[in-house]
């Protein structure tokens, strides 16, 4: 999907023997299905859903489950509800669930159930590929352990559970070879409680995620000084994997993939999706997994070795984030009003995140899934060798390069339906290499870098000694 600066001649690249000209193989194209989404999302439905999160007064998560009317039982149900007309309108085709497990820890100082409202929309040839996308129902003052007051949540992080559900009513509409996850969350300011319970979730039902799209803080377009930018969100995404073991990070320090895990390679695919589909839109890539000593519930997910990544607006506000309704009387503050209220919402620029979302769901579930073995060779050689394992659904596979101290890919040649290719006269001393899988009709995944450092299978963590 990377916009390129320029393609090398033909000659530079021959593929395997038998393999057919690039000219005839699966090639990328340009999908109008996905142009038609990148301007579908409502700002009135966006409004809507956020104005009614916020008049359950709070959602604190040790807030009151029981009424109908106020607390985080009320927004959950509410959500399940949504989530449920939407099936109706397609004919069923969302299942919701309710997982949940209970915790206690420092936010939660007695045993509490926290629950996740997710919709899932099966994919029609490749269910067990997942793609997720994620936001927190929860919110706060503040005093974290404050249950009581009045807590909008209207940035943080309703405008979140507000795009994914606009972004499960659009997609419901459309096709999928792959299954898309729409998760609202609960727990998060309290610990990522809710991520954790959905990532258990995922590997108990035994989902190969391919991402996890989290959003948070998404709906604001001008920041605490003043800085206004409606056309930027910031994608951030680890360098190397959470779940990375000693003997892989010595394999890497060596060989390179510092900035190549599967999150990082989902970041630069929604970058480009950005640079296609959204002309009045980019993102910013942030190389770091989260803000400057800060935390989302992708975390959760990276922890389990899925890939990951957070969506954030461009720039934050922070008198409006956990913050007690007031306006400020002194000196310093006058006349500053505090607190994460529904007027702070920019609705256009939330669409443009939501747009940005659902184009890069719809891409990557109706494309194949990422190449598997992905190995480069050639030492002491003045040509590279890419081989890879062949994935279900794909036509054709294309190769990358980029310097080794470039952000993003630079060069790409379609190889064909094969499963090794030789570039000639790229000396791999100079260069990073990935591959990429291309349907039929031109839906490309996200690129592989080689070997662990970039394999999008999932790592779990390593078992933790016992005690003696």
């Amino acid at each position: 999907m990377c916009r390129l600066r320029f393609l090398l001649p033909a000659a530079l690249l021959a593929a395997t023997s038998g393999a057919p000209a690039a000219q005839d193989a699966a090639q990328p194209r340009e999908q109008p299905a996905l142009h038609a989404l990148a301007n579908a999302p409502s700002e009135a439905r966006l409004h809507d859903t956020i104005a009614r999160l916020v008049g359950f007064g709070t959602r604190h998560t040790l807030s009151d489950t029981k009424s109908d009317k106020r607390g985080i039982g009320a927004a959950r149900r509410w959500v399940k509800a949504q989530f449920e007309a939407i099936s109706r309108d397609c004919g069923g085709c969302i299942e919701v669930v309710t997982p949940s497990q209970v915790f206690s820890g420092e936010r939660i100082p007695k045993p509490t159930e926290v629950m996740d409202v997710v919709a899932i929309k099966r994919g029609s040839t490749d269910p067990k590929r997942v793609i997720v996308m994620s936001g927190h129902l929860d919110s706060r003052v503040t005093d974290i352990m404050n249950s009581t007051s009045d807590a909008p949540g209207a940035n943080d992080d309703a405008s979140g559970v507000a795009a994914l559900m606009e972004a499960a009513r659009l997609l419901s509409k459309q096709d999928n070879s792959a299954t898309l996850v729409f998760a609202a969350l609960s727990g998060e300011e309290q610990g990522l409680y809710g991520g954790k319970v959905l990532a258990d979730y995922a590997v108990a039902q035994g989902w190969q995620v391919e991402a996890d799209l989290n959003n948070d803080i998404v709906g604001n377009s001008r920041g605490q000084n003043g800085v206004r930018d409606n056309t930027t969100v910031r994608v951030f995404s680890e360098g190397t994997r959470s779940t990375e073991t000693a003997k892989q990070a010595r394999v890497r320090n060596y060989f390179g993939g510092e900035v190549d895990s599967p999150s990082r390679s989902v970041a630069r695919y929604m970058a480009s999706i950005a640079d296609q589909y959204l002309s009045d839109f980019h993102v910013k890539l942030i190389y770091r997994t989260d803000r400057y000593g800060r935390g989302g519930d992708q975390v959760e997910f990276l922890k389990a070795g899925y890939p990951a990544i957070r969506v954030s607006e461009g720039h934050e506000d922070y008198t409006r984030q956990h913050q007690d309704l007031r306006t400020g009387n002194t000196d310093q503050d006058r006349g500053v009003h505090y607190g994460d209220t529904l007027d702070g919402i920019d609705f256009r620029y939330l669409a443009r995140v939501t747009a940005l979302n659902t184009v890069t769901m719809a891409a990557m579930a109706n494309a194949p899934a990422p190449p598997s073995g992905v190995k480069t060779e050639g030492a002491l050689a003045t040509d590279t060798t890419v081989s890879w394992s062949k994935v279900p659904g794909a036509a054709g596979y294309r190769v990358h390069w980029r310097d080794t101290t470039a952000p993003r890919w630079q060069y790409a040649r379609t190889v064909g339906d094969v499963n090794q290719a030789v570039v000639k006269d790229v000396v791999i001393d100079d260069w990073f290499f990935g591959v990429s899988a291309v349907s039929a009709d031109g839906y490309e995944s996200p690129v592989v870098f080689p070997g662990p450092s970039g394999s999008f299978e999932r790592q779990a963590p390593e078992a933790t000694p016992a005690a003696k």
